[in-house]
């Protein structure tokens, strides 16, 4: 693994720290930085949240949800004691701004310190917030803010987010976190591109028949069910997630790895998507949403069961066809597609290349299929490059396709870093790098709104599928029509 090199003394300031992601993610994350050496001895997490809470209350919740949610064996009693120490709690409510006199006083005498406000709250909650830090003079020169996905629900409310944050806090003092880009397997499709000349004379249209990415969740929607039912999967998933792999994967060559020189390339994929036209997004999207089925032999309940019986139209799974309008992508389709409650876990982008320009080997008996890389992100992280080759023995010329693997657990043999631990230290360093820019953020919201405004004069219905399974049918019959298929994991 890297050096683990520490980080300077800061105050993070976590808004929402008694909600679902300080427990289960930035919390972990940080007990697992602080246990690894990177946080220095008198650094302070601060939570704040409109609760009257006490801080032995406060402590008493966080040892809880370490001791659930921390892989067995890692929450250490021994190390306990020292990282309590770190954390304090305050209460603040994010539209009362006079009663933030226990966080201004807790920070008094510390502006020199790395300051990180880290606003796991609602995106509406964005602006109220910063407004506060500034007409409570907490804003320092050393100060950053976080702002969680999604930023807004479409391109206007984004706009205003992104205004109202913007008139407290300079745009390099900005961070929105896309966790996806914290992730070492998206990272390494930087590696993967840059550091090898293998695949650049490849990464084009004329080498590229199409991309897929599928990002599969087994889960259903659980305690973010409110939440979840006003944006769904499009706003939830592709607006950030997706749309920053298709980032990655098709940008241009980088004139450095510079945060402003890789993010100039990625908003350069993001302008170059082609919009929709209403009858594009009939032709070109798929909703879905899951009923009852079966998951691993467990019987799960439908979407609507878990909304308690009320009637809904928010879609769980999407599917679209995507394409980019410039010389390097013309014509090569992207297929995207996510989902709850689907056949697996699994987050893969699967590269298929053109067929062979003439096959030597008769059609008839011989079966020549294409290559395929695969650049899995979880599970079983890895690449896997498929090829042709003759199977061995004196009986003839058969072949098969053979898997080239690149297991990162078996090649590295250590595991690494959660993606929020990796980022949270990106913040405190002040390297903006795995954070998306404000024109990313539009840009992206602005292609987005295309589709949700062309199902929403389409009237376009919202399919059933049954969970366990890989989404409607009618997600297969999107590539079908173009003579392709899914790759899933089951397929070679």
């Amino acid at each position: 693994m890297a050096q683990l090199i520490p980080v300077d003394t800061f105050d993070l300031i976590i808004f929402g720290g008694t909600g679902d992601l300080a427990m289960r993610k930035l919390l972990p994350a940080l007990y697992h930085r602080d246990r690894d050496g990177q946080v220095t001895a008198d650094s302070r997490i601060i939570a704040a949240s409109r609760g009257a809470l006490t801080r032995d209350k406060y402590l008493a919740m966080v040892k809880k949800s370490l001791q659930k949610g921390l892989p067995k064996g890692e929450f250490d009693a021994a190390h306990w004691k020292s990282f309590k120490d770190r954390i304090h709690y305050v209460q603040a409510d994010a539209l009362a701004h006079a009663n933030w006199g226990r966080l201004s006083k807790l920070l008094a005498g510390h502006e020199e310190r790395v300051r990180v406000a880290y606003l796991a709250t609602a995106p509406s909650l964005f602006g109220p917030i910063a407004t506060g830090l500034k007409s409570n003079g907490l804003i320092t020169t050393n100060s950053r803010i976080v702002l969680e996905k999604p930023v807004g629900r479409d391109y206007e409310s984004a706009c205003e987010i992104n205004n109202a944050v913007g008139e407290c806090f300079s745009e390099n003092q900005i961070y929105r976190i896309d966790h996806y880009l914290g992730k070492e397997t998206v990272q390494n499709l930087l590696a993967l591109r840059f550091a090898n000349s293998l695949f650049e004379p490849l990464w084009r249209r004329g080498a590229i028949d199409h991309v897929q990415i599928t990002v599969a969740e087994d889960l259903g929607v659980g305690g973010r069910i409110e939440f979840y039912d006003r944006v769904g999967a499009l706003r939830d998933m592709v607006q950030n997630h997706i749309l920053q792999l298709v980032c990655l994967f098709a940008m241009e060559p980088p004139s450095s790895l510079d945060h402003d020189a890789v993010r100039d390339e990625k908003i350069k994929v993001l302008r170059a998507l082609k919009p929709m036209s209403v009858d594009e997004v009939r032709s070109s999207s798929v909703r879905g949403q899951y009923t009852a089925g079966a998951i691993n032999s467990n019987t799960v309940p439908g979407y609507i069961d878990e909304l308690g019986g009320d009637s809904s139209t928010t879609e769980t799974f999407v599917a679209l066809k995507l394409e980019i309008e410039n010389w390097r992508w013309s014509n090569v389709p992207f297929y995207l597609r996510t989902g709850k409650r689907l056949s697996g876990k699994l987050s893969e982008i699967v590269v298929q290349f053109q067929d062979v320009p003439h096959s030597i080997f008769p059609e008839q008996k011989y079966n020549v299929t294409p290559n395929l890389l695969r650049i899995r992100l979880q599970p079983d992280e890895g690449v896997q490059l498929s090829v042709m080759a003759k199977e061995p023995g004196p009986g003839g010329f058969d072949l098969r396709p053979v898997s080239l693997d690149l297991s990162f657990a078996e090649t590295f043999g250590v595991g690494y870093p959660d993606a929020y631990e990796r980022l949270l230290m990106e913040v405190l360093r002040g390297n903006p790098a795995l954070f998306m820019r404000r024109d990313e953020v539009e840009a992206a919201w602005n292609w987005i709104d295309g589709i949700i405004e062309g199902w929403e004069t389409s009237k376009q219905k919202v399919e059933s599928y049954v969970a366990g399974s890989w989404g409607p049918p009618a997600s297969s019959l999107l590539l079908d029509r173009d003579d392709r298929a899914w790759y899933s994991d089951d397929k070679t």
